[in-house]
């Protein structure tokens, strides 16, 4: 089976690709974006048409808008849209495609608590992230072979502690820093271990739905996530919450992913954190504490 994968060098691009090449049973590629512009229709048309991937697996998402500045974000936005739609034109010239929705998709101006895949019938989301996920979600719905796969938060090695929660409160807890919070929240967090194990059930199986929420389905607050990190780290370091209260909820019902992949189970976060703290350590020469207590300096 032949599997690309655009966006190979990113969090989750980076993590599926490893994964995937560690696999002997695939054939997997990984064009950059120096070999391949995913924005040029006529060279996204003729790689298709050499490869014919059985599974193509869109990694290559814009990064969050909230850490761009003047109309950066709605350009990246933008290209989004314009990448998927090329792709979306060529649905004969791969078996199926793969794409990373969000949990933006339900509007984020209102707590999004436990939500189903079905409880997309809300206010239409405020801001330009929200709403291309929301745009592209709509058109996956009508695709003959396309899946939208929600992500509401991922963690793991590889992503950027520098702006994340739980990486950057490991790398805080290793080198005795304070774990900083602007205000607790629930979210709903899954490993990326478990992550690719769950869109290795996708490459191989045909999935009865379009959309999936690709989440843990359990929620769990900032402050017990950071209190979690200390126990597991070994340092007492203190946390400090600079606002009372608790901000909006960002959490997703998983129970249609669970119907679908019996084979996949759900790695508790204590057992996770354990495990991705011992990545840190064995990369702790590469942290920079100044980045970590200056993330925008």
């Amino acid at each position: 089976m032949k599997i690309v994968i655009f966006g190979g060098t990113g969090f989750i691009g980076r993590n599926l690709k490893e994964y995937f090449q560690n696999n002997t049973s695939y054939d997997v590629d990984c064009p950059t974006r120096q070999q391949l512009n995913l924005l040029d229709e006529k060279a996204v048309d003729d790689y298709l048409r050499n490869n014919r991937p059985d599974v193509l697996i869109n990694a290559a998402i814009c990064r969050n808008p909230k850490y761009f500045v003047n109309n950066q974000a709605e350009s990246e936005l933008a290209q989004d849209l314009r990448m998927f739609h090329i792709l979306e034109k060529r649905q004969d010239l791969y078996g199926k495609l793969l794409y990373f929705g969000s949990g933006a998709e339900y509007g984020k101006q209102n707590p999004i608590v436990s939500v189903r895949e079905e409880d997309l019938t809300g206010d239409v989301p405020l801001n330009d992230y929200g709403l291309a996920k929301y745009t592209i979600g709509k058109a996956i719905e009508n695709s003959r072979n396309i899946y939208n796969l929600r992500i509401f938060g991922l963690f793991g090695k590889y992503e950027n502690w520098k702006t994340t929660f739980i990486s950057g409160a490991c790398c805080k807890a290793l080198n005795q820093l304070p774990i900083t919070i602007r205000q607790n929240v629930f979210f709903d967090y899954l490993y990326i271990d478990d992550f690719c194990k769950i869109i290795h059930w996708f490459v191989d199986n045909t999935p009865k739905h379009k959309t999936y929420n690709v989440s843990s389905g359990r929620k769990i607050d900032l402050q017990t996530l950071a209190n979690i990190v200390i126990s597991k780290s070994g340092y007492d370091v203190p946390v400090y919450v600079c606002k009372p209260g608790y901000g909006v909820e960002y959490t997703a019902n998983n129970q249609r992913l669970l119907d679908e992949c019996k084979s996949v189970s759900i790695t508790d976060i204590e057992s996770s954190i354990e495990d991705l703290l011992e990545y840190y350590k064995s990369i702790k020469d590469e942290i920079d504490i100044l980045s970590l207590l200056y993330p925008g300096g």
